[in-house]
């Protein structure tokens, strides 16, 4: 159900008749069930707006005329003229609207309710937003108080992107923002993006009549690749399958490609990130080269891969850690171009002679980021460009 304002507009031009007057024919009808849809822009302001209203079934209509005023105070001015039952005004519309059908000898008919094109039926803004870092794909999730609060009057969500790029103040939003997709939950699924390209975003509120409402905080987050239930041996169980290399850039380009991620190497190398070692007391996750060190995610157990989000600061050492079922593990990777990489596991069972693991890579030389993002910086404003 629409919620779009009216008013009454008096007809002036009936004519008035006594018994001895001719009496001419009927004015046309009123068009009735005059609404608006405005064109959101990814701003306040909307791209435009437009008019519709049910058709006036009369063989005498010729055109409709469109009025419009955006100041209560003035006089209605004509908009224009259309021989539809639907009117475009493009930019900033004005404040109110009527509509009048004009016969064939051109007399106007009864005009319209007027129609306020009223701001205050703006939603709220979503108070904020997190995001998840997954393989080749973000997963937002926002605050669904817009909804929540006014049900009648929601629409849709937009949910708007920025290319990231790494500035001086740490990463950064580029100034152009384009339109990811919509929905109606307070829920959305950015898929199709590259591993370790940073991505900004942010949130609006669309009401039923277009009105976007104020953004969300800007988040921002770097797909990664993953994997889940990587099978590993104990390293006097099967020699060749107990060590493991998040990343061995094997054609020495500096870039990160499937076939170079996630692979479990026999455990007498040297450039293994770690390898799968047990005695008394256990499984063993021992990192291997002197480039790689290793530290326990802090809060333990971790109920998903995805909740070990940024690589902790400090704590990382090259000790072998006892693995344990739901425990996560961190690991900080010189690679030597000056930027460490980060890794980690989540360890989902230990068997007498293997271990099975999930793992997760942030190709993104230098970023901590392994699933949920951390705060961004914007630069150059928003400078909302809408990619249609």
């Amino acid at each position: 159900m629409r919620r779009t304002a009216v008013g009454a507009l008096a007809f002036l031009g009936i004519l008035s008749c006594t018994s001895d007057e001719v009496v001419g024919p009927a004015p046309l009808p009123a068009p009735q069930n005059v609404f608006y849809d405005l064109e959101p822009s990814g701003d306040l302001d909307p791209a435009g707006m437009i008019l519709r209203w049910d058709e006036i079934v009369d063989s005498r209509l010729m055109v409709y005329r469109v009025y419009s005023r955006h100041d209560p105070a003035m006089a209605f001015g004509l908009r224009g003229e259309t021989t539809s039952s639907t009117f475009h005004d493009r930019g900033i519309p004005d404040l109110e609207y009527f509509v009048a059908g004009v016969d064939l000898e051109g007399f106007e008919g009864t005009p319209s309710d007027i129609v306020v094109v009223d701001e205050r039926l703006r939603l709220g803004q979503p108070q904020w937003i997190v995001g998840t870092s997954l393989n080749g794909a973000i997963h937002l999730a926002w605050d669904d108080s817009p909804y929540t609060n006014e049900p009648e009057g929601f629409k849709q969500y937009r949910v708007y992107s920025a290319a990231g790029f790494l500035g001086d103040l740490g990463y950064e939003c580029d100034a152009v923002w384009g339109l990811e997709g919509t929905t109606i939950a307070p829920e959305f699924l950015a898929g199709a993006m590259p591993n370790g390209e940073a991505r900004c975003f942010g949130v609006t509120a669309e009401s039923i009549e277009g009105w976007e409402s104020l953004w969300s905080d800007i988040w921002a987050d770097t797909p990664r690749p993953d994997s889940r239930n990587v099978l590993i041996s104990a390293l006097d169980v099967d020699l060749a399958t107990s060590g493991f290399r998040f990343w061995l850039d094997s054609n020495g380009d500096g870039i990160a490609v499937e076939t170079e991620l996630g692979l479990v190497l026999p455990g007498n190398q040297a450039n293994l990130d770690f390898r799968v070692t047990r005695d008394v007391s256990g499984f063993w996750i021992e990192p291997r080269r002197l480039a790689t060190t290793m530290t326990v995610y802090p809060d333990q157990p971790v109920a998903d891969l995805t909740s070990i989000d940024l690589a902790p600061v400090n704590g990382y050492t090259g000790l072998a850690r006892l693995a344990e079922v739901g425990n996560g593990y961190v690991f900080q990777m010189d690679e030597g171009d000056g930027f460490f990489r980060y890794g980690a596991i989540r360890v989902t069972h230990i068997g007498s002679e293997v271990m099975i693991f999930d793992w997760s890579y942030q190709t993104d030389p230098g970023n901590p980021e392994l699933s949920v993002g951390a705060g961004i910086f914007t630069a150059g404003g928003r400078g909302v460009v809408v990619e249609r």
